[in-house]
């Protein structure tokens, strides 16, 4: 299997080598079907709300306002929670803090089954702590226990990403309405897929898994990351590209119903965009071993976003589909790399685990503000052309920050 001309993929000093364990074969591959399984739990739990959000709202008589809270909790918990990560796997290690982030995401959805908005809106914060702190763990597992091959362990894990978000987005309605479940049932279903990975994860408590803070260099003498432009580099790319997939997730049925789409081919156009991604995010994994750096990545996902947002103003229906292609595979090329450089550039995993806090913390706030700004800048023009207009402008931000983050160097230890 190829190596990634990456510095981060070279030996590294002995001083170091106390941090990083190649597993054996059977080790590693069980190591490794388990943080794909988790990663495939880190989305549905989110996205399954999404299409039974009409069957909340008449059920419960949810406001307008409190459904785009709940669909918008999730990711404020991600931004907000999200720096946390590192001093819990500082205290108890990251695999023991993987598998008490699983049970927590299986009791959040399973709080969500108890009748009353509070239990919906109780357990949709269980899961966005649990996702939150899972998301910035996995990155350093990686780094940790598979720096030999830690671009093609992120690209399967953004894979992983994308087919649990598609089969949330696509499977939780007509599940439900085939079992008989109701909202309730279809969107508590996920904890059987949570429970299974918790499952899967138990041989794993049984490793040797040093707390961060006693591997590597001293957290306390590091050089701060928020010093740091690479760091800052990294966060922003990780940061805009969340704030343009999930604007557009949230608006583009809605635009294109505008515009004289059916509802059900607008929601189509959103399914067609995730399994696209699961493309461009294999196409980043078969890639990434013979790449020297990310920057070829990160500037093709960037274009094709742009064109995209861009053909989504001038024709956005009669072009529909290849927007939705173009900006499927540009978003699968841009969220692998976003999460490869993460670990890529960092020299060991606890400093994997800092780096992944700051940037999933700031850059899920940013998504977080995504949706709110499109909407609002829709409404106070009647249409869509400035709101497309500005997420297009932010491309090129997006695109310096991806030429900066994947340049092959590392940051200070």
């Amino acid at each position: 299997m190829p190596h990634s001309a990456d510095p981060s993929t070279s030996a590294q000093p002995a001083s170091r080598t106390t941090s990083r364990t190649v597993p054996s074969q059977a080790a590693g591959g069980l190591l490794a079907a388990g943080i794909l399984l988790i990663a495939m739990n880190l989305r549905p739990g989110v996205v399954a709300v999404s299409p039974e959000l009409d069957a909340v709202r008449h059920s419960t008589g949810l406001s307008g306002s409190l459904a785009g809270l709940l669909t918008t909790l999730p990711i404020l918990c991600f931004g907000l929670l999200a720096p946390f990560a590192a001093k819990l796997a500082r205290r108890i290690g990251m695999t023991r803090a993987l598998g008490a982030m699983m049970a927590l995401l299986t009791g959040g959805i399973a709080v969500r089954l108890a009748p009353g908005l509070p239990a919906l809106f109780a357990g949709t914060v269980l899961i966005g702590a649990a996702i939150s702190l899972s998301n910035v763990l996995v990155p350093s597992v990686i780094k940790r226990h598979f720096h030999h091959r830690t671009g093609l362990m992120m690209g399967l894990y953004s894979v992983a990403l994308f087919c649990g978000a598609a089969l949330a987005a696509g499977v939780t309605v007509p599940l439900g309405d085939a079992l008989g479940l109701g909202w309730r049932g279809a969107i508590g279903v996920w904890a059987v897929l949570s429970a299974a990975a918790f499952l899967f994860w138990l041989p794993q408590l049984r490793r040797a898994d040093v707390p961060a803070a006693a591997t590597g260099t001293a957290a306390d003498s590091r050089t701060p990351l928020r010093r740091s432009r690479l760091a800052w580099q990294i966060t922003l790319l990780m940061g805009l590209q969340s704030l343009e997939y999930y604007a557009c997730a949230a608006w583009i049925p809605a635009m294109l119903t505008e515009e004289g789409m059916s509802s059900t081919q607008a929601g189509w156009m959103l399914s067609l965009m995730s399994l696209v991604g699961i493309a461009g995010s294999l196409a980043f994994t078969a890639l990434v071993g013979r790449a020297g750096n990310q920057v070829a990545f990160a500037l093709t996902g960037t274009t094709l976003f742009f064109v995209s947002l861009i053909g989504l103003i001038v024709a956005p229906v009669g072009g529909a589909y290849a927007w939705m292609l173009m900006q499927g595979f540009g978003s699968g090329l841009l969220i692998s790399t976003a999460l490869a450089v993460i670990v890529l550039r960092s020299p060991d995993a606890a400093r994997a685990a800092e780096m992944s806090g700051m940037a999933q913390g700031v850059g899920y706030l940013l998504a977080a503000a995504g949706p709110f700004l499109l909407g609002a800048l829709h409404d106070a023009t009647g249409g869509w052309t400035v709101p497309l207009t500005l997420l297009a402008a932010l491309c090129v931000p997006m695109g310096i920050a991806g030429v900066g983050a994947g340049r092959a160097r590392q940051l200070e230890a």
